[in-house]
């Protein structure tokens, strides 16, 4: 597996892998809505097939992982994908690495507290406030869990 930066041949792709996954290019996050089709992409690649996309921002010290995706599960592409960014952004002059998922997104939980991000936030109903910006987010997520919080985890790098 290859995981490189996300280029312009790519950008049908990542918009289409975007509004597959979040119903929309845009994402919202701690008050803001980011174009993630517009923001820095890492692409990993295997056997000339794309099959994971991050996209990220990088301000000050920090770099936000704002959407991960993989479209084949277990083939590790999540966590290439992770550690290519925290190289990224290490050699930008960042610090940490932060995100925000929600709290029905039990699998991302897991996966990123199993390489080494804690839980720093829990802003309870965030996400009412999240749906003036982005009415496309759903009432119920994974498992039927009502999505109803923002949890932002964070990772020293």
């Amino acid at each position: 597996m290859v995981v490189r930066q996300g280029a312009e041949a790519d950008r049908d792709w990542i918009k289409g892998l975007l509004r597959k996954y979040w119903a929309s290019t845009n994402i919202a996050s701690r008050g803001q809505l980011h174009d993630a089709s517009r923001l820095p992409a890492l692409v990993a690649v295997l056997k000339g097939r794309r099959i994971g996309l991050l996209t990220y921002r990088i301000a000050e010290d920090e770099c936000e992982i704002v959407t991960l995706n993989s479209v084949s599960e277990n083939t590790g592409a999540g966590t290439a994908l992770v550690q290519a960014a925290e190289h990224r952004a290490s050699l930008e002059g960042c610090t940490r690495m932060r995100l925000i998922t929600t709290n029905d997104n039990t699998n991302a939980l897991h996966f990123y507290q199993k390489r080494g991000f804690h839980i720093v936030a829990v802003r309870l109903k965030a996400i009412e406030r999240a749906r003036k910006l982005k009415p496309e987010i759903p009432v119920s997520g994974l498992d039927g869990i009502p999505i109803s919080d923002e949890i932002e985890l964070e990772k020293s790098i």
